[in-house]
């Protein structure tokens, strides 16, 4: 006869399983090789980490101010840089199981071009018009 273990929850616990929701996201993960990712919760992550970088870049060079198309590919190069050392040196996962590299590296990447030139327009225009 096989015999069940009943877990023991705590309240805030049992409502989270009740309602479908899981535990918080606990930011320590952020930085610790050692912990266990899935692909949602990875492309998650890599997807605000585009958007942050994004918003910070179109925000600076909307400041400086500069012009030309060779920002666009310097961003998309800082992106693409910041996104896969996170990946590789700091999780050190093993992108094989997540997709590989293509399907790390776009996570995000439309909506962060898109949320880096709009950012690096208004600025632009508002600051220097």
């Amino acid at each position: 006869m096989k015999e069940t273990k009943s877990l023991k929850l705590n309240p805030q616990q049992h409502q989270q399983q009740e309602s479908g929701h899981f535990s918080p996201f606990k930011f320590a993960k952020l930085l610790d090789p050692e912990a266990s990712w899935d692909k949602d919760q990875l492309g998650d992550v890599l997807h605000w980490i585009r958007q942050v970088v994004a918003l910070f870049c179109g925000l600076l060079w909307g400041a400086i101010p500069v012009v030309g198309g060779i920002w666009i590919f310097i961003f998309l190069a800082i992106s693409t840089a910041i996104i896969y050392g996170y990946y590789a040196m700091i999780l050190k996962i093993d992108e094989e199981d997540f997709g590989g590299h293509a399907a790390l590296l776009q996570e995000g990447l439309f909506a962060s071009m898109t949320l880096f030139l709009l950012s690096w327009v208004l600025v632009y225009s508002l600051a220097h018009f």
